[in-house]
């Protein structure tokens, strides 16, 4: 068992590697603004962009870590009046602000150590949003109706862009399945905790006994790809027109616009239809399956890592049942972190951060106490 001067030394240690870490990441960032400025990297659009978006997200660690210092430096500038002792009420002055100034260094101190966590390298990209209908007939439809106005309320909220790729209506209301990209600073570092299946509990309108029913959706979201991410050969596509049909086999149109592309080596295969452009049908579903190939490939390796990483939050599985819905008790629960709140219509309603939030810090919590970083 470690006596305290063997606590206190390791946790001197762990302090002079995050301030060794801290101030690497500063001198990067004052690198980078220098890097800004010079004339072959500002010629050079896709290198400006590249160091811009690096110089953004350093800039919150730098900000925290000057402000973590300045607090430091007023600490034992309180201190040294304190030791001096040449007035009773500077003195007492000094020690009631100095107990503010170890609270908001505490504060400072826990924000630098999550900062300093590990990045998601999709986090700041944008999203393709999936819903599906699943078990629960018409209900289910209904229900994956109401997920996609929840998601567009948020979405509105933090004033990002939904653009809607694909969808299918469903008979009783709301749709079968539906697809969208949703363009926005972070849009994935919030929207990757919906990822998995959500319940609904709710008397039906068309229920006359007032029985409460269950049904299913599952969300998926997947960050979209860029051309780094994923590479896709003109070999490795089978690419089929053809007729966009409506609802009951109608044809809507009289020429083959629609298109479904797959990717041989994975056999993963995507369908547009939506447009009555075959150019724009094409791109469309070709931006929906790099999506879906990166997430294949992360899935993979995620699948390797799964035994060191089994409490992370919002983990992607497809069939991870996350939430649960219920109407009659106003009641949202969360399962993986146990949280029930009776605020349904507010967060139906896209009021999703009374959600996000406690999930980001739990896991936050989780990778803290894991040692990550």
């Amino acid at each position: 068992m470690l006596d305290e001067r063997q606590i206190a030394d390791i946790l001197i240690q762990e302090h002079s590697r995050m301030w060794d870490k801290l101030a690497a990441v500063e001198e990067r960032y004052e690198e980078i603004g220098r890097m800004l400025s010079q004339p072959e990297v500002i010629g050079k659009r896709e290198l400006f962009q590249k160091y811009s978006k690096e110089h953004k997200e350093l800039s919150e660690i730098v900000a925290t870590f000057r402000a973590y210092r300045k607090v430091k430096e007023e600490i034992q500038g309180s201190r040294d009046l304190i030791e001096k002792g040449e007035d009773r009420e500077i003195v007492k002055m000094a020690e009631e602000e100095l107990s503010l100034l170890e609270k908001e260094k505490e504060g400072l101190e826990g924000q630098l150590k999550i900062l300093l966590l590990p990045k998601d390298p999709n986090d700041s990209k944008n999203v393709i949003l999936e819903i599906r209908a699943g078990a629960g007939g018409d209900e289910a439809g209904i229900f994956a109706g109401d997920l996609f106005r929840m998601y567009t309320r948020y979405a509105e909220e933090r004033r990002w862009v939904v653009e809607l790729m694909s969808m299918s209506a469903a008979p009783a209301g709301g749709y079968k399945e539906i697809i969208a990209m949703i363009n926005g600073d972070g849009a994935f570092s919030r929207l990757k905790f919906e990822r998995g299946v959500h319940r609904v509990q709710r008397v039906p309108a068309t229920e006359a006994q007032g029985r409460i029913h269950t049904s299913t959706v599952t969300v998926a979201v997947l960050p979209e790809a860029e051309d780094v991410d994923v590479q896709i050969f003109d070999k490795d596509l089978r690419i089929d027109v053809y007729r966009a049909g409506g609802p009951g086999g109608q044809s809507v149109n009289t020429t083959d616009s629609a298109v479904r592309i797959t990717h041989l080596p994975t056999g993963i295969v995507v369908a547009m239809q939506d447009e009555k452009s075959q150019i724009k049908n094409k791109e469309k579903a070709l931006r929906v399956l790099k999506a879906r190939i990166l997430e294949a490939k992360q899935a993979a390796v995620d699948a390797e890592r799964r035994e060191d990483r089994r409490s992370q939050v919002g983990s992607g599985e497809r069939a991870e049942k996350v939430r649960t819905y219920n109407y009659p008790q106003s009641r949202v629960t969360d399962h993986r972190i146990n949280l029930s709140l009776y605020s349904l219509e507010q967060i139906v309603n896209g009021d999703l951060d009374q959600l996000i939030d406690p999930l980001v810090a739990h896991y936050q919590s989780e990778a803290l106490q894991s040692g990550e970083g």
